[in-house]
C-alpha cells in the first residue's frame, strides 16, 4: 500500500475499533447491571442486549446505498451521530425499556456498508484485501480488549459510565473521519462490486445454498455469542464468588491464549487446505464449550476450559466464515454476498439476545448454556452438507467499456489457471477467480490489452 492507502486504512481501521470498542465494552457486565433498571425482566435485558442487532441489520445496506448519493462521509458522520445520540441516551436511562430505546439507537448508526466502500474508493483492487483484513483485525483487537477492559470499568465508573464513554468514543471517531480519514479522488467514488450490495444481485445470493449455509452460521455463531455473555456474568459472580472486578482477570489469560492457539487452526485450513475439518471441528469446540458451561459452572476448572474452547473456536470461525464467502460467492458478487452474510450476522445477535434472556428466566443459567449447545448442534448437521471451494484467489482488472462481454469472457476462460471470469463493461471491469499455481500474467495482460484505454495501462 502506498502512503495515501496506508493513512486512509490505518484512519478507518481506526473508526471501526472505536465504534466496536463501544459496542461491545458493556456486554461482560450488563446482565449484572440490569438488575437496578425499574422494569427489568430477563427478556427483556436480553432484548437490551441484542437490539442493537436488529436495527443494524435493517439499516447497514441502505446506509451503503445512501453513501452512492450523497457521499460516503455525511453518512457515516451521520450514523457515528446517531451511535452517540443512543449511547447518551442508555446513558440516562433508569429503566430497561429506555436502554433498550438506546441500544437500538446505537445500531441504528449502521456504518458497516458506507464505511467498506469509502475503504474501497481509497485502495486499489489489488492492495484491498490487505486493507480489508487490516480493518478485520482490528474489530477483533476492539472486541478482545472490551471484554477486558468491560469489568474495570464496570466497576469504576458504572455502566451508565461505559455509555458516556461510548458517546465521547463515537465524537472522537467523527472527528478521526473528517481530519485524518483522506477524501478520495472523483474517479474512485463509484460501486465496487467486491465490497458493496447490488439490488440486482440479492436474488441470486440468496438461492445459493452453500452460501446460505454460511449465512446461517454466521447467525447462529453470534447468537451463541450474546447468549453466552447473558449466562456468564451470573456463573462469575453468584456460582464462582468472583467480584465483577476480578472479571477481566479470568478473560485476559483466557483471550490470549485461545488467539495464539487459534494461529495453526487456520494455517491447517489455509495452508493444509483443511478448511473443512478445521470448521466442523471449531462447532464442535462451540458445542462442547457450551455443555460444559451447562453442566459444571460451579466449577473454576471447567468454566476456564469451556470458555477457552468457546473461544478459541469463536475466533476460528470469525476468520474463516468472510473468506468462504468470499470464495463461494459469485465472482461478481462478492459484495452482495458479504452485505447479506453481515445482515445474517448482526440479526444473529439480536436473536441471540432474546431467546438468551428468555432461557435464562426460564430455565437460569443452565438453560441459557444448554440452548446454546443444541442450536450450535444444529448448525453442525447443516454446516456437515457444505462443500469446500477450491482454494482460488480472486482479481479484477479494467477493461474499456466498449468491450464486447461475451467475447473476452470467452477468451478469458481459455486461458490457464481461470476458473472464473466475468467482465461488466458499464462498469470498466472484468472480475476473475484463478489458480496462481498454473496462472499466467504474462499471457492474461497480453490478452487484456486491446481491451482497455490506454490510460489503463499505460
Amino acid at each position: 500500500m502506498n502512503q495515501f492507502e496506508k493513512r486512509g486504512t490505518f484512519s478507518l481501521a481506526a473508526i471501526y475499533g472505536l465504534r466496536m470498542m463501544g459496542l461491545f465494552l458493556i456486554l461482560p457486565v450488563f446482565a449484572l447491571y440490569s438488575e437496578g433498571l425499574q422494569g427489568v425482566t430477563p427478556m427483556l435485558m436480553g432484548l437490551a442486549l441484542g437490539a442493537y442487532g436488529f436495527t443494524m441489520a435493517m439499516l447497514q445496506i441502505p446506509f451503503g446505498w445512501m453513501s452512492d448519493r450523497i457521499g460516503r462521509k455525511p453518512v457515516i458522520a451521520a450514523g457515528l451521530l446517531i451511535f452517540a445520540v443512543g449511547s447518551v441516551v442508555a446513558a440516562m436511562a433508569d429503566s430497561i425499556g429506555w436502554v433498550i430505546v438506546g441500544r437500538a439507537l446505537q445500531g441504528a448508526g449502521a456504518i458497516a456498508a458506507a464505511m467498506m466502500a469509502l475503504l474501497a474508493d481509497l485502495t486499489r483492487e489489488e492492495v484491498r484485501s490487505k486493507a480489508m483484513a487490516t480493518v478485520g483485525m482490528t474489530i477483533g483487537m476492539s472486541f478482545t480488549l472490551a471484554l477486558v477492559l468491560g469489568p474495570f470499568l464496570g466497576s469504576s465508573i458504572g455502566v451508565d459510565g461505559i455509555f458516556w464513554l461510548t458517546a465521547v468514543l463515537a465524537i472522537f471517531a467523527i472527528g478521526v473521519l473528517f481530519w485524518m480519514v483522506p477524501d478520495p479522488l472523483p474517479a474512485d467514488t463509484h460501486t465496487h462490486r467486491d465490497v458493496q450490495s447490488l439490488p440486482d444481485e440479492f436474488g441470486r445470493v440468496l438461492k445459493n445454498p452453500q452460501l446460505l449455509r454460511l449465512d446461517i452460521g454466521i447467525m447462529i455463531l453470534h447468537a451463541v455469542m450474546m447468549a453466552v455473555f447473558i449466562g456468564l456474568p451470573f456463573v462469575l459472580r453468584d456460582h464462582l464468588g468472583i467480584a465483577v472486578s476480578s472479571h477481566a482477570w479470568v478473560y485476559l489469560p483466557v483471550l490470549v491464549v485461545a488467539l495464539i492457539l487459534m494461529v495453526p487452526m487456520i494455517i491447517v485450513a489455509e495452508k493444509k487446505e483443511k478448511m473443512k475439518q478445521v470448521f466442523l471441528t471449531s462447532i464442535v469446540l462451540i458445542a462442547t464449550a457450551c455443555a460444559l458451561l451447562g453442566l459444571w459452572h460451579d466449577s473454576m476448572f471447567a468454566v476456564v476450559v469451556g470458555l477457552f474452547l468457546f473461544f478459541v473456536a469463536y475466533n476460528v470461525l470469525e476468520a474463516t466464515l468472510p473468506s468462504l464467502i468470499s470464495r463461494m460467492a459469485p465472482i461478481d458478487a462478492k459484495g452482495t454476498a458479504m452485505g447479506v452474510y453481515s445482515t445474517s450476522q448482526f440479526f444473529g445477535a439480536f436473536l441471540g439476545g432474546i431467546v438468551g434472556g428468555w432461557c435464562y428466566g426460564a430455565f437460569d443459567v443452565q438453560g441459557v448454556f444448554f440452548g446454546a449447545a443444541g442450536v450450535a448442534v444444529l448448525w453442525l448437521l447443516v454446516a456437515m452438507g457444505m462443500q469446500m471451494p477450491v482454494m482460488r484467489s480472486s482479481m479484477m482488472a479494467h477493461v474499456d467499456s466498449n468491450t464486447n462481454a461475451d467475447e473476452l469472457q470467452a477468451k478469458l476462460l481459455a486461458l490457464a489457471g481461470i476458473s472464473e471470469a466475468k467482465v461488466v463493461p458499464d462498469e470498466n471491469a472484468v472480475f476473475l477467480r484463478v489458480d496462481k499455481k498454473v496462472f499466467e500474467p504474462e499471457v492474461f495482460e497480453q490478452l487484456l490489452k486491446p481491451y482497455q484505454t490506454q490510460s489503463d495501462h499505460a
